[in-house]
Formats: structure tokens, sequence, C-alpha cells
């Protein structure tokens, strides 16, 4: 198996192995309500619960605070709860958050222009 220059510098063998870390953070990253959720926080604007319910069409409320503790804890994610009543809690993205939302955009660019042509594909066979 041939992997890039730049993925051959933490795959010497071209070995994506099992217990490597980053197979924990892919799973967070890439899982549907996480790349949602990151791509809907990525316009830099704080945004509160409701908001990233409404952007995440679908998302129930459990996966939603799931995935939202998930990438808080990874420090994509900035949970910023406000001591007032009734609570404010807004939701932005780290630095760490900014630099991944950058990479993950021409991805889903990609699957947008693409997803209709492979799915008739997929249906025709």
């Amino acid at each position: 198996m041939k992997v890039s220059p730049r993925l051959r510098e933490f795959f010497p063998d071209a070995v994506f192995a099992a217990g490597c870390p980053s197979r924990t953070v892919l799973d967070h990253v890439m899982s549907k309500w996480g790349l949602l959720i990151l791509l809907s926080l990525g316009d830099g604007e704080p945004l509160r619960w409701s908001e990233l319910r409404r952007r995440a069409e679908g998302v129930s409320e459990k996966m939603l605070a799931q995935t939202l503790r998930t990438l808080v804890a990874d420090g994509f994610v900035l949970r910023d709860a406000r001591p007032v009543v009734p609570p404010h809690v807004e939701y932005s993205l780290t630095p760490r958050g900014i630099e991944l939302a950058a990479l993950l955009n021409p991805l889903m660019v990609w699957v947008v222009q693409n997803a209709p042509e492979i799915l008739e594909d997929a249906a025709a066979s």
C-alpha cells in the first residue's frame, strides 16, 4: 500500500494501526454530527444550543449534547456558560477547532458537489 509522503512521516510502514490515537479523534471529528457541528460553528460566531440544533437539522437533543461534550473535551469547541437566569450558553470554536474547520470545509464542498452522482451510481448498482 502506498501513502502520501506526509502520511509516511506518521505511518512509515503504511499501516494504519488499530491502537493509533488518531482513530479516536477521527471517530469524534468525522461522525456525522461532529462534522456538522464543527462546520456550523465555522463562520466564527458563537451559537446557542437552539441555533446549533437548527443548523444540524435532524440531530436529537441527546446526540447534540453528547457531540458537544466530546468536542469540548477534545479542545475543538469552547462552551461559554453565563451565570444568568435563564441559563445562557454559547458554543464557539477554539483555535484548534478553527484550524480543523478550515480543513473540513473543502471536504464538505466536495461531498455536496458529488453526492447526487454518487447516490445515483449507488442506486443503479
